[in-house]
């Protein structure tokens, strides 16, 4: 495939955006060559600014669990934006999205809806500290709960030792509240609890990661987590801005019945705008501001299109109950056409999979967390990306990025896509 119009925008926005993208992934430096510039999808099909047609395994990083361009989430955004994009006021299509988030969602009561990701997590973990009136938090290798201070940590010497921060800007004081563990590892967080007693306000965690690519919890680790944080008077906190309304209505605490004090969404409660949530049991949100001391607020906070697109893909799916089954067979039907073209080649490989998220890991050895992650053959992921980039299929470009598996692809997309392995896996 040619991309000599995306190579050319490239150019163009690198002489006003910084590294030419809004977000670091997108550049395509782990993998090379030049970012593809995206002029419009629909269904599971990119349609590049070279006229390309890209089967899609990002799906915006996974909120197009029903495909791209959705109807009932464009019609939604279109016939909103016709009274109005914004008002800095209440509407009432926040308090319908609500209700129906908290009757999808286990354990919890209230919803405090925020602009994305990230800044649900930030506010999270400021709630979990302003409950517990403790400031020590714990987070995991290779778990990422986007771009505030307290999460830009790196490792320190050991497990109860304070990481510190591997991003400018980042100050030593924010760093030495963040301790960080390695995923899967519950010793490494007994030790952590036992060296701080009583000073660790929360526990975060991707129940299933997605980070690193996708690594699903140990049998027993999320359990776990949850005894010790009883047992120390710690809140636990699940991102699921990735597996929130994605791996079940009500995201991995119903997948796993496991119950957290604060979960954490984004990607698909937007629908594909830009949309983050926290949410948690009435007697944690009363500590929320205007009801109680704990500060959070947005001027687009609850915006009028977001909330539209939301509801009406969380409703989609609410009324679907074949849904989450027909994304688990898509995505094990892909695993199983991927394994085998690459077992054909005699090429090591690990895949991991839980619902719709799935990962393939050049690495001879089970990926459990960010040290086998980083274990793999980035060399040959890179080989494989531009093969399958060339053929026609659109894959993370970064070995450290879950793929996102939507309900619109049919069974002739992804034989395309594992006939597309096979031919790649001849050459790497």
């Amino acid at each position: 495939m040619k991309y000599q119009r995306s190579s050319q925008l490239f150019k163009a926005a690198n002489a006003v955006i910084p590294g030419g993208v809004n977000s670091p992934v997108r550049a395509f430096k782990a993998v090379g060559g030049t970012p593809i510039f995206v002029n419009k999808a629909q269904g599971p099909y990119l349609y590049d600014e070279d006229g390309n047609r890209l089967i899609d395994y990002i799906n915006s990083w996974g909120p197009m669990i029903l495909g791209h361009a959705f109807p009932p989430v464009v019609d939604a955004v279109v016939n909103k934006a016709k009274k109005g994009t914004s008002f800095g006021m209440p509407t009432e299509i926040e308090t319908k999205i609500a209700e129906l988030a908290v009757s999808m969602v286990p354990n919890i009561d209230k919803i405090r809806f925020v602009n994305s990701g990230t800044e649900a997590c930030m506010s999270a973990v400021r709630l979990a500290r302003g409950y517990s009136g403790k400031e020590k938090i714990i987070k995991f290798a290779g778990c990422y709960h986007g771009h505030s201070d307290s999460f830009l940590i790196q490792a320190g010497s050991g497990a109860v030792t304070f990481g510190s921060p591997n991003s400018p800007g980042v100050t030593q004081g924010t760093a030495k509240d963040t301790i960080l563990a390695p995923y899967n590892n519950l010793n490494a967080v007994q030790q952590i609890f036992e060296a701080n007693n009583n000073n660790i306000a929360a526990i975060i965690v991707e129940p299933v990661a997605g980070n690193m690519g996708c690594i699903p919890p140990k049998e027993g680790f999320l359990e776990g987590l949850r005894v010790l944080c009883d047992a120390h008077n710690a809140l636990l906190i699940f991102d699921e801005v990735m597996t929130g309304f994605r791996l079940a209505k009500g995201g991995v605490q119903e997948l796993m019945g496991i119950k957290a004090d604060i979960v954490c969404f984004g990607k698909v409660i937007g629908g594909g705008l830009p949309v983050g949530a926290f949410a948690a049991k009435q007697n944690i949100m009363s500590h929320l501001a205007p009801e109680g001391p704990v500060y959070q607020a947005g001027t687009l906070s609850g915006n009028p299109l977001a909330m539209a697109a939301g509801y009406a893909l969380l409703n989609a799916l609410n009324n679907d109950s074949g849904v989450y089954q027909r994304l688990t067979q898509k995505t094990a039907y892909l695993h199983d056409g991927i394994s085998k073209a690459l077992k054909a080649q005699n090429i090591n490989h690990t895949i991991n999979r839980v619902g719709s998220m799935i990962s393939v890991h050049f690495s001879e050895r089970d990926v459990v967390d960010f040290d086998s992650a980083t274990d793999g053959n980035n060399n040959r992921f890179r080989q494989f990306f531009h093969g399958m980039l060339d053929a026609g299929v659109y894959i993370a470009p970064s070995a450290f990025e879950s793929w996102f598996v939507t309900d619109a692809l049919s069974y002739d997309d992804l034989d395309f896509t594992i006939a597309a392995v096979k031919s790649v896996a001849k050459a790497l």
